[in-house]
């Protein structure tokens, strides 16, 4: 005698697991783009130092030494990335798969496993290549990790990097052997909002935040950053809904983000990148 077994559907669906931005910690947004694509900012030189001259002859015009001038010259941002995606739920889909094929669960679906990781991969590839600070690359381990970031933390200092605001980003790799040498000791009163932000621990006066080795580019090693460095505009995001289109029967989903990420020249040396070998 055949017996059919029942099989229930349940109205749920196997979500993939996505990781939390943490762009926002490393890059600023000082620029505006408002009204235009491509922004222009000065760089203006210094003066070298003399030795004041108090008894200089009359015929010497100047006891403050050689006047010379300022050079004002720019560099200029232009915005490169202009991305959209667009689908089409059809309305019986809808309707016979219990409501899990809905279209703005599909859209937040969309960002949290499409869009967050293609900008975030973007960001941190252009920061990595225009980092001011790139030794060679070396082999990681649990025995160097602590020396290597401590060499890192030097370099910043010795460039006059801000001390406060740093923030190192490891992947879960490099953070296990953190995490197993001894020397390492992560303060772990992170305030809630830093929390939030992805912060999981302080080292040598240095926020922590670790990513996705698949969001950052081969061969990270770690990177200590400032957010002075790099501006991270998103100019435009648009995400619509459109309910029976011209064509279809259903949802219609499309959406728009323009955005880059530029290091700034004179604060390049804020970006300290360490490869593995």
């Amino acid at each position: 005698m055949a017996i059919e077994l029942v099989t229930k559907f349940l109205p749920l669906v196997d979500e993939k697991f996505a990781t939390e931005s943490k762009k926002s910690l490393l890059t600023n947004n000082d620029f505006d783009w408002n009204g235009a694509h491509s922004v222009k900012v000065y760089k203006v030189n210094t003066s070298a130092m003399n030795d004041y001259d108090r008894n200089a002859q009359t015929d010497n015009w100047s006891r403050f030494g050689p006047i010379g001038g300022l050079d004002a010259v720019t560099e200029e941002m232009t915005l490169k990335k202009d991305r959209s995606f667009t689908f089409a739920i059809d309305k019986l889909d809808t309707d016979e798969t219990a409501q899990q094929l809905a279209a703005a669960s599909a859209l937040e679906r969309q960002m949290r496993e499409v869009v967050i990781p293609e900008v975030d991969a973007y960001t941190y590839g252009v920061m990595c290549e225009n980092a001011g600070i790139k030794p060679a690359a070396v082999a990681l381990s649990a025995d160097n990790i602590f020396a290597e970031i401590l060499k890192a933390n030097t370099a910043l200092d010795n460039a006059e990097v801000p001390e406060t605001g740093r923030i190192l980003v490891v992947t879960p790799d490099v953070y296990y052997f953190m995490k197993t040498n001894s020397d390492v000791y992560l303060a772990s009163d992170v305030a809630e909002d830093m929390r939030l932000k992805g912060v999981i621990g302080y080292l040598d006066g240095a926020k922590v935040v670790k990513v996705p080795a698949n969001r950052l580019p081969e061969g990270f090693g770690f990177m200590i950053a400032h957010p002075v460095a790099t501006v991270a505009p998103t100019k435009l995001e648009d995400y619509r809904v459109h309910q029976d289109p011209p064509g279809i029967s259903g949802s219609l989903v499309e959406g728009r983000i323009c955005y880059d990420a530029f290091v700034l020249d004179n604060k390049k040396n804020a970006i300290y990148y360490q490869a593995k070998a």
